[in-house]
Protein backbone atom coordinates (compact mmCIF):
# COMPACT_ATOMS: atom_id res chain seq x y z
CA UNK A 1 0.00 0.00 0.00
CA UNK A 2 1.23 3.39 -0.76
CA UNK A 3 2.24 4.95 2.67
CA UNK A 4 -0.08 8.07 2.26
CA UNK A 5 -2.79 5.28 2.35
CA UNK A 6 -5.43 6.06 4.70
CA UNK A 7 -7.34 2.92 7.16
CA UNK A 8 -11.21 2.97 7.04
CA UNK A 9 -12.36 4.64 10.40
CA UNK A 10 -15.90 5.82 10.96
CA UNK A 11 -16.38 8.10 13.93
CA UNK A 12 -16.27 6.81 17.50
CA UNK A 13 -19.52 8.25 19.22
CA UNK A 14 -18.15 6.68 22.30
CA UNK A 15 -16.60 10.11 22.65
CA UNK A 16 -19.97 11.84 22.30
CA UNK A 17 -21.29 14.14 19.41
CA UNK A 18 -18.68 16.44 18.34
CA UNK A 19 -20.19 17.36 14.70
CA UNK A 20 -16.90 18.73 13.48
CA UNK A 21 -15.16 15.39 14.21
CA UNK A 22 -18.27 13.50 12.63
CA UNK A 23 -17.51 16.03 9.51
CA UNK A 24 -13.92 15.40 9.48
CA UNK A 25 -14.27 11.38 9.94
CA UNK A 26 -16.08 11.24 6.40
CA UNK A 27 -12.97 11.26 4.70
CA UNK A 28 -12.23 7.89 6.58
CA UNK A 29 -15.86 6.28 6.32
CA UNK A 30 -15.19 5.44 2.52
CA UNK A 31 -17.94 4.83 -0.34
CA UNK A 32 -20.27 8.12 -0.52
CA UNK A 33 -18.73 9.65 2.97
CA UNK A 34 -15.26 10.08 1.76
CA UNK A 35 -16.58 11.69 -1.78
CA UNK A 36 -18.57 14.54 1.08
CA UNK A 37 -15.42 14.49 3.01
CA UNK A 38 -13.22 15.66 -0.01
CA UNK A 39 -16.01 18.17 -1.16
CA UNK A 40 -16.06 19.84 2.20
CA UNK A 41 -12.33 20.47 2.16
CA UNK A 42 -12.34 21.99 -1.40
CA UNK A 43 -15.57 24.07 0.45
CA UNK A 44 -12.98 25.10 3.41
CA UNK A 45 -10.25 25.86 1.33
CA UNK A 46 -12.40 28.40 -1.24
CA UNK A 47 -13.48 29.85 2.21
CA UNK A 48 -9.75 30.10 4.02
CA UNK A 49 -7.92 31.06 0.69
CA UNK A 50 -6.00 33.99 0.30
CA UNK A 51 -4.11 35.33 -2.60
CA UNK A 52 -0.90 35.53 0.10
CA UNK A 53 -0.86 32.30 -0.06
CA UNK A 54 0.39 31.81 -3.58
CA UNK A 55 3.76 32.88 -4.31
CA UNK A 56 4.50 36.28 -6.53
CA UNK A 57 4.97 35.20 -9.96
CA UNK A 58 8.39 37.02 -11.68
CA UNK A 59 6.01 39.22 -14.17
CA UNK A 60 3.52 40.38 -11.66
CA UNK A 61 2.18 43.35 -11.79
CA UNK A 62 3.26 46.46 -8.67
CA UNK A 63 -0.47 46.37 -8.03
CA UNK A 64 -0.26 42.94 -6.84
CA UNK A 65 2.56 42.61 -5.07
CA UNK A 66 1.19 44.90 -2.91
CA UNK A 67 1.03 42.04 0.77
CA UNK A 68 -1.71 43.96 2.28
CA UNK A 69 -3.91 43.65 -1.00
CA UNK A 70 -3.00 40.53 -1.15
CA UNK A 71 -4.18 38.94 1.95
CA UNK A 72 -7.28 41.03 1.48
CA UNK A 73 -7.99 39.19 -1.71
CA UNK A 74 -10.27 36.08 -0.97
CA UNK A 75 -11.65 33.39 -3.39
CA UNK A 76 -15.12 34.51 -5.35
CA UNK A 77 -17.41 31.80 -4.72
CA UNK A 78 -20.17 30.97 -6.87
CA UNK A 79 -23.12 28.90 -5.82
CA UNK A 80 -25.46 27.14 -8.79
CA UNK A 81 -28.48 25.15 -8.25
CA UNK A 82 -31.59 23.66 -9.81
CA UNK A 83 -35.65 24.43 -8.80
CA UNK A 84 -35.58 21.20 -7.06
CA UNK A 85 -33.13 21.71 -4.28
CA UNK A 86 -35.54 25.37 -3.76
CA UNK A 87 -38.69 23.52 -3.86
CA UNK A 88 -36.98 21.01 -1.19
CA UNK A 89 -35.76 22.22 2.34
CA UNK A 90 -32.40 22.85 0.84
CA UNK A 91 -34.23 26.60 0.19
CA UNK A 92 -33.22 27.53 3.82
CA UNK A 93 -29.18 26.03 3.65
CA UNK A 94 -29.31 28.20 0.29
CA UNK A 95 -30.73 31.04 1.96
CA UNK A 96 -28.36 31.36 4.58
CA UNK A 97 -25.74 30.97 2.80
CA UNK A 98 -26.69 34.21 0.71
CA UNK A 99 -27.84 35.71 4.54
CA UNK A 100 -24.70 35.77 5.77
CA UNK A 101 -22.76 36.43 2.84
CA UNK A 102 -21.18 33.25 2.47
CA UNK A 103 -21.29 33.44 -1.47
CA UNK A 104 -20.43 36.23 -4.16
CA UNK A 105 -22.63 34.40 -6.84
CA UNK A 106 -25.73 32.80 -7.40
CA UNK A 107 -26.50 31.03 -10.48
CA UNK A 108 -29.82 29.53 -11.09
CA UNK A 109 -32.40 27.95 -13.14
CA UNK A 110 -35.47 29.24 -13.81
CA UNK A 111 -37.59 27.02 -11.22
CA UNK A 112 -34.49 27.71 -8.88
CA UNK A 113 -36.00 31.43 -9.37
CA UNK A 114 -39.56 31.23 -9.23
CA UNK A 115 -39.73 28.53 -6.70
CA UNK A 116 -38.42 30.77 -3.89
CA UNK A 117 -41.13 33.50 -4.46
CA UNK A 118 -43.87 31.20 -4.88
CA UNK A 119 -43.17 29.74 -1.42
CA UNK A 120 -43.21 32.75 -0.11
CA UNK A 121 -46.62 33.21 -1.00
CA UNK A 122 -47.76 29.65 -0.29
CA UNK A 123 -46.74 26.94 1.40
CA UNK A 124 -45.24 23.50 -0.77
CA UNK A 125 -46.12 20.26 1.02
CA UNK A 126 -44.62 16.40 1.52
CA UNK A 127 -46.45 13.61 -0.42
CA UNK A 128 -45.20 10.78 -2.39
CA UNK A 129 -42.91 9.88 -5.28
CA UNK A 130 -46.09 7.06 -6.00
CA UNK A 131 -49.33 9.43 -5.58
CA UNK A 132 -50.93 9.12 -8.93
CA UNK A 133 -51.09 12.15 -11.44
CA UNK A 134 -53.79 11.84 -12.69
CA UNK A 135 -55.58 11.91 -9.10
CA UNK A 136 -53.66 14.86 -7.80
CA UNK A 137 -54.06 17.18 -11.42
CA UNK A 138 -57.88 16.74 -10.51
CA UNK A 139 -57.16 18.04 -7.12
CA UNK A 140 -55.30 20.69 -8.43
CA UNK A 141 -51.81 19.16 -7.14
CA UNK A 142 -48.83 19.26 -8.64
CA UNK A 143 -46.18 16.99 -7.65
CA UNK A 144 -42.63 17.44 -7.59
CA UNK A 145 -40.82 14.20 -6.68
CA UNK A 146 -42.87 13.41 -2.99
CA UNK A 147 -43.36 16.95 -2.89
CA UNK A 148 -46.78 18.88 -3.50
CA UNK A 149 -47.55 22.27 -4.75
CA UNK A 150 -51.21 23.23 -5.31
CA UNK A 151 -52.22 24.82 -8.23
CA UNK A 152 -53.58 28.63 -6.50
CA UNK A 153 -49.64 29.16 -5.14
CA UNK A 154 -48.95 29.17 -8.93
CA UNK A 155 -52.25 32.03 -9.14
CA UNK A 156 -50.86 33.53 -6.23
CA UNK A 157 -47.83 34.46 -8.08
CA UNK A 158 -49.14 35.34 -11.18
CA UNK A 159 -51.18 38.00 -9.61
CA UNK A 160 -47.81 39.28 -7.49
CA UNK A 161 -45.56 39.16 -10.33
CA UNK A 162 -48.05 40.89 -13.10
CA UNK A 163 -48.33 44.54 -11.31
CA UNK A 164 -44.58 43.97 -10.79
CA UNK A 165 -43.97 43.70 -14.68
CA UNK A 166 -46.87 46.97 -15.86
CA UNK A 167 -44.63 49.03 -13.13
CA UNK A 168 -41.11 47.69 -15.07
CA UNK A 169 -42.24 48.21 -18.62
CA UNK A 170 -42.74 51.53 -17.72
CA UNK A 171 -39.36 52.19 -16.37
CA UNK A 172 -38.21 50.67 -19.42
CA UNK A 173 -40.37 53.13 -21.56
CA UNK A 174 -38.37 55.45 -19.31
CA UNK A 175 -35.00 54.58 -20.39
CA UNK A 176 -34.17 51.39 -18.05
CA UNK A 177 -32.62 48.38 -19.52
CA UNK A 178 -33.67 45.02 -18.09
CA UNK A 179 -31.52 41.74 -17.30
CA UNK A 180 -32.02 38.75 -15.73
CA UNK A 181 -30.00 39.61 -12.88
CA UNK A 182 -31.73 43.41 -12.33
CA UNK A 183 -34.69 41.62 -12.73
CA UNK A 184 -34.42 38.93 -10.05
CA UNK A 185 -32.71 41.99 -8.10
CA UNK A 186 -36.23 44.04 -8.82
CA UNK A 187 -38.36 40.76 -7.62
CA UNK A 188 -36.19 40.11 -4.55
CA UNK A 189 -36.72 44.12 -3.50
CA UNK A 190 -40.47 43.37 -3.90
CA UNK A 191 -40.90 40.08 -2.05
CA UNK A 192 -39.96 41.82 0.86
CA UNK A 193 -39.73 38.67 2.95
CA UNK A 194 -36.81 37.19 5.09
CA UNK A 195 -37.18 33.81 4.01
CA UNK A 196 -36.96 34.18 0.60
CA UNK A 197 -33.29 33.47 -0.94
CA UNK A 198 -33.58 36.51 -3.41
CA UNK A 199 -34.57 39.04 -0.92
CA UNK A 200 -31.38 38.64 0.58
CA UNK A 201 -29.43 38.20 -2.60
CA UNK A 202 -31.28 41.88 -3.03
CA UNK A 203 -29.95 43.45 0.39
CA UNK A 204 -26.42 41.95 -0.16
CA UNK A 205 -26.33 42.82 -3.75
CA UNK A 206 -25.47 39.41 -4.55
CA UNK A 207 -25.70 39.15 -8.68
CA UNK A 208 -27.99 36.42 -9.38
CA UNK A 209 -27.70 35.34 -12.67
CA UNK A 210 -30.63 32.94 -14.73
CA UNK A 211 -29.52 32.96 -18.45
CA UNK A 212 -32.84 30.47 -18.99
CA UNK A 213 -34.98 32.95 -17.24
CA UNK A 214 -37.75 32.31 -19.60
CA UNK A 215 -37.99 28.33 -19.19
CA UNK A 216 -40.95 28.45 -16.25
CA UNK A 217 -43.31 29.88 -14.57
CA UNK A 218 -41.55 33.53 -14.59
CA UNK A 219 -41.51 32.98 -18.05
CA UNK A 220 -45.02 32.06 -18.84
CA UNK A 221 -46.10 35.32 -16.80
CA UNK A 222 -43.60 37.53 -19.06
CA UNK A 223 -45.18 36.01 -22.01
CA UNK A 224 -48.60 36.84 -20.52
CA UNK A 225 -47.54 39.83 -20.16
CA UNK A 226 -46.86 41.10 -23.27
CA UNK A 227 -50.67 40.17 -24.22
CA UNK A 228 -52.02 42.35 -21.75
CA UNK A 229 -50.01 45.67 -22.18
CA UNK A 230 -48.74 47.74 -24.92
CA UNK A 231 -44.79 47.30 -25.41
CA UNK A 232 -43.14 44.50 -25.15
CA UNK A 233 -41.03 43.91 -21.40
CA UNK A 234 -37.38 43.33 -22.96
CA UNK A 235 -35.46 40.73 -20.99
CA UNK A 236 -31.47 40.99 -22.46
CA UNK A 237 -29.74 38.79 -21.01
CA UNK A 238 -26.58 39.22 -23.38
CA UNK A 239 -26.00 42.45 -20.88
CA UNK A 240 -25.20 39.47 -18.24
Amino acid sequence: MPNDSKTVKGYEFNNGIDFQSIMDSYLTTGYQATHLGKAIEIVNDMIHWRLSDDPIPEDETEEWRDLQKRKETKCKIFLGFTSNLVSSGLRETIRYLVEHKMVDVVVASAGGIEEDFIKCLGPTHLGAFDLNGQELRKQGLNRIGNLLVPNDNYCKFEDWVMPILDQMLEEQKQGTLWTPSKLIHRLGKEINDPSSIYYWAYKNDIPVYCPALTDGSLGDMIYFHSFKNPGTFIDDRTRD
